[in-house]
């Protein structure tokens, strides 16, 4: 179900930019749209780990320097048959951790030394397993191409603004446009809004997708269940400062959200309710999982 819905959702974005593209420009603003669209994408999707990881400050640690976090990682790749990420830490007392990379053969994990601090070992092999379970699923890839497609629908409305403000909106009341400026106006303030709504969407049902993939990973629902109740209030206690470079950008990777007093049942949710996450995953060890 969240597979179909992040299908749904992605093909709601990508009408939504090729839709503000024949605003501007007809069909063929349409393919230049689509054309940049797919260059944003590509770039994206071959850089943005490196530029994730030096923005959350992570560092490379060695099995030598960090034994026991690296045995947990082997620990559960062992169990799915996938190539052990690269492994990262970030010095920070906020307990969290995010996965990044393009796929499992070129993947890396990161956790913060707050969250090694907060959680037992099995707790702390179940976030593992969450952020492999995102690796596994490609949801790095998906969520590059979300962000980028919503950046690009973003910066149309932008340039769209420009071009009112420099004559484009006295154009369209002499008919070069059949929406006219209420429709310039209505795209200019609605897009940017109606993409973030969309992308928050995909992220939040891509967290569920993840948990379940972690759970079914190491065959143990309830600690993952357990440790996301831990780091939500580890969060409240030791959230991450929103004004440092890059936190908020990068709020949607970290498998809680690192702010403290962040509303998460609105549509501008980055993820998805805490208690909801808690009871699905119950709901599987319930079942007598295996």
């Amino acid at each position: 179900m969240n597979n179909l819905k992040t299908v749904f959702l992605l093909s709601l974005l990508t009408s939504l930019l090729v839709g503000v593209g024949w605003l501007i420009g007809g069909f063929g603003g349409m393919l230049i749209f689509l054309v940049i669209g797919a260059v944003i994408n590509f770039g994206s999707f071959w850089f943005s780990d490196r530029l994730v990881l030096k923005m959350s400050g992570a560092k490379e640690v060695t099995a030598e320097e960090e034994p026991n976090l690296h045995r947990l990682v082997e620990d559960v790749v062992s169990l799915v048959g996938m190539p052990k990420p690269r492994v990262y830490m970030i010095s920070t007392d906020t307990p969290n951790a995010f996965a990044t990379g393009r796929g499992p053969k070129n993947a890396a994990v990161a956790v913060t030394t707050g969250i090694m601090r907060i959680l037992d070992y099995q707790e702390l092999k179940g976030v593992i397993a969450h952020e492999l379970g995102h690796i596994r699923n490609r949801d790095i890839l998906i969520q590059t191409v979300v962000a980028t497609v919503a950046g690009a629908i973003t910066m149309v409305a932008w340039m769209l603004q420009w071009t009112l403000i420099f004559g484009g909106g006295r154009r369209d009341n002499q008919g070069g446009n059949p929406l006219g400026i209420i429709g310039l106006l209505a795209t200019i303030i609605l897009a940017p809004i109606a993409a973030t709504i969309i992308r928050l969407a995909i992220s939040r049902s891509r967290e569920y997708e993840a948990d379940a993939t972690g759970a079914r990973m190491i065959h143990d629902p309830e600690s993952l269940a357990s440790a996301l109740l831990k780091l939500e209030q580890g969060v409240q206690m030791r959230p991450m400062a929103e004004n440092k470079a890059g936190a908020q950008a990068m709020a949607h990777l970290y498998i809680v959200n690192p702010f403290k007093g962040q509303g998460t049942t609105n549509l501008f949710s980055t993820h998805p309710p805490i208690e909801e996450r808690v009871r699905r995953l119950r709901a599987m060890a319930g079942m007598a999982y295996r």
